[in-house]
């Protein structure tokens, strides 16, 4: 058995992995009633911020919604803050040439502290029409658990590289 002796340090890291568990596991509920809502800018202030989604995100999104109101889950609104983890990863995909989940607890941890998110979570894909890529995510279980999951917003980021592939990542969360 390891034991320490510094007890206060070991003390104040149970308390930090106490603190971080709180935070990725608690959840306030919040619902989204109208299709109008989805896209807003969640600082209320509408007339300051630009809505950073493109038109192919925001159709990929709507598939998504669409999906679970399908099988009766209500709709995702859209973050936009936490699209630039989502771009950010697609252009970490787009350096290192491969589809990946990497770093994915440290973009976890941006989000949660961004947007005070509980539990998040996050789809990617390459060389995918939008309805290819969700069609992809739904055929595969974890991937459709998570588009069906216990999630109130999401983000969508999609990027092409040099030679015309495109990089999607969804990132989802409840708060």
């Amino acid at each position: 058995m390891f034991k320490t002796k510094f007890p206060q340090i070991m003390k104040f890291q149970n308390l930090l992995f106490l603190l971080f568990a709180l935070m990725i596991f608690s959840c306030s509920p919040s619902s989204v009633t109208e299709e109008e809502a989805l896209f807003e800018n969640q600082s209320g202030n509408s007339e300051n911020t630009k809505l950073v989604a493109t038109d192919q995100e925001k159709n990929l999104h709507n598939l998504v919604n669409e999906h679970r109101a399908e099988m009766g889950l209500k709709k995702l609104q859209f973050s936009n803050e936490a699209y630039p983890f989502a771009g950010e990863h697609n252009e970490y995909m787009i350096t290192q040439g491969k589809l990946s989940h990497d770093n994915f607890n440290a973009r976890a941890a941006g989000v949660a502290q961004e947007t005070g998110a509980g539990h998040v979570s996050e789809n990617v894909a390459k060389n995918y029409t939008n309805e290819e890529a969700l069609q992809g995510w739904l055929e595969s279980n974890s991937h459709r658990e998570t588009i069906e999951g216990n999630f109130t917003h999401s983000t969508i980021n999609i990027k092409e590289d040099d030679e015309g592939n495109l990089y999607f990542t969804q990132i989802f969360f409840h708060k």
